[in-house]
């Protein structure tokens, strides 16, 4: 660790420039999840407070079945927020690593590969439960357009009868 040369740190930090612009871009992804929580945990308190509102049985049962799935929506995002931090994590030690590495001179190599490479593990099941998630979020937005599609249908039927 004496003296290491100024152009061997400098092929270092070259080196850990693309962990950082994937720390940047983990970063942006983690930004987008926090947003979708923020807006499913909102949705959520509407819901629950709506439930003791609502006139009908049958509006109640719909809002608790949404409620069901805005729990579940919130565990999916909890978990792809936790699989990005975790990521995040390991590629700061792949950065650390390439320091230690280079001063301490000890081969690394391999670890920091390893490292890399279960840092994008991460990243993908992240992004999977994401996709995860916008698909419970779209599924239930069509089953809630069918519903108020029938309901509505139902409401004009009976008014039509109501006016005869």
């Amino acid at each position: 660790m004496d003296n290491v040369p100024i152009h061997e740190i400098s092929q270092v930090i070259q080196l850990a420039v693309a962990p950082v612009f994937l720390l940047a871009g983990i970063a942006g992804f983690l930004s987008v999840l926090s947003h979708r929580l923020s807006r499913v945990v909102d949705r959520t308190r509407n819901v629950d407070r709506s439930i003791y509102e609502a006139e009908s049985e049958n509006h109640q049962v719909l809002l608790r079945l949404e409620a069901k799935v805005l729990g579940q929506r919130t565990q999916v995002i909890n978990w792809a927020i936790r699989l990005s931090v975790g990521s995040a994590l390991i590629i700061c030690m792949v950065v650390m690593s390439l320091f230690i590495g280079d001063v301490a001179l000890f081969q690394l190599g391999t670890f920091i590969a390893y490292l890399f490479v279960t840092a994008m593990i991460l990243v993908i099941l992240s992004l999977l439960l994401l996709l995860l998630e916008v698909s419970i979020s779209t599924r239930n937005l069509q089953h809630g357009i069918e519903h108020i599609i029938v309901e509505s249908g139902s409401k004009t039927s009976t008014n039509t009868h109501k006016a005869k």
